[in-house]
């Protein structure tokens, strides 16, 4: 197993923590406070990979040395980006529309030392099988995804009753496309 020297990941997300301690790697969390905003005639595909660009940027300037690793997540549903929700009733309204239907997710990820940066996007296709309102009321009552773009993690309850498949990486929707991530650091870092 490769080890690196340095390895920031900047993000607070436990789930991005929980991944990349799994694959063994030595890390510290750095963050900084950094407003998501993107301009509004970005193709909604584009958006994760130009936000963990631009997160990479703004911890580059805070923290010189090391390689560091941004992400960011976005569920899209008839091109529309399905972000977290602002409070239950949005999360309700939001897995109502995912239910019974397809939607995209798609975390970009940018890491980067002294030298060079690297980004990529990875796309996860989800399908839900229709959830009833007594699914979705007990899901965000034992795990309100208030955290959550598109309202959900695939690794809750309402991932194991509610998701008939997935065609891509299942940890990119969990929120790291953690298999990218290593290759990248081992063939480029």
């Amino acid at each position: 197993m490769k080890h690196f020297n340095n390895l920031i990941l900047a993000s607070n997300s436990p789930r991005r923590k929980q991944l990349l301690t799994e694959v063994g790697l030595k890390f510290e969390v750095k963050t900084i406070d950094f407003e998501e905003v993107f301009p509004e005639d970005l193709v909604v595909e584009h958006v994760a990979e130009y936000l963990a660009i631009e997160k990479n940027k703004a911890h580059r300037e805070a923290f010189k040395e090391g390689i560091i690793i941004t992400a960011d997540t976005v569920v899209i549903f008839a091109n529309r980006i399905l972000g977290k929700p602002k409070d239950e009733k949005e999360a309700r309204q939001v897995l109502k529309i995912l239910s019974g239907k397809i939607h995209q997710v798609i975390s970009g990820v940018c890491i980067s030392n002294e030298e060079k940066h690297i980004s990529f996007s990875s796309v996860t296709e989800v399908h839900f099988h229709e959830l009833t309102e007594d699914e979705i009321d007990h899901y965000i009552e034992i795990a309100p995804p208030l955290d959550k773009a598109g309202s959900y993690g695939i690794q809750d309850w309402i991932g194991l009753i509610g998701v008939e498949w997935i065609k891509g990486s299942y940890y990119n929707v969990v929120g790291l496309p953690v298999d990218q991530v290593y290759k990248t650091l081992c063939s480029e870092f």
